[in-house]
């Protein structure tokens, strides 16, 4: 339990008394491996696509909540487009013209999303110091949802440095 943590946790937080401080070594956004507390909507978007299938690390609640916005606005648009001018009938829905379409566009948005989703959710529960496989909670019905919500909404710990991998990208 004698590590010392990286970097601070915010550029404000001042480090442990028993630790010298440290200079980060970057100015403005943070490097990928490391978590962007505070990260602006377009920053967390990009940094989702850029680490599409990183499972080590860490991610702030800025990082995975502005994503957790742009797959349910997403969803939504997606859903509506499905819906698009069905008719319902006494026999049963007739799908609308969008139907198709919107089908196989929402089949290719998450095909193309459920890896780096659960890579991000992975990383979420790093930044709090649990392990990455508490994502498979998410397989009980009801209550899993309900464990990895309460999960994703803990602040950082400290601790949970010791999943970050400092590297050159």
């Amino acid at each position: 339990m004698g590590e010392t943590l990286s970097y601070p946790q915010y550029p404000s937080q001042q480090p442990y008394p028993s630790q010298q401080p440290q200079q980060q070594s970057w100015q403005g956004e943070p490097p990928l491996w490391a978590p962007y507390y505070g990260a602006p909507f377009p920053a967390a978007v990009k940094r989702f696509f850029k680490k599409y299938a990183t499972f080590s690390g860490r991610a702030s609640r800025s990082e995975y909540w502005w994503w957790a916005l742009v797959s349910v606005v997403v969803g939504i648009i997606l859903n509506i487009l499905i819906n698009a001018g069905s008719t319902t009938t006494v026999n049963g829905t007739i799908p609308g013209p969008g139907a198709g379409i919107g089908t196989i566009l929402l089949v290719i948005w998450g095909l193309g999303t459920i890896v780096p989703s659960l890579a991000l959710t992975v990383r979420r529960l790093h930044d709090s110091n649990k392990s990455g496989w508490l994502v498979l909670l998410g397989l009980i019905p009801f209550a899993g949802a309900i464990i990895l919500f309460v999960f994703a909404v803990l602040g950082p710990d400290p601790a949970g440095q010791r999943f970050d991998q400092p590297s050159g990208y």
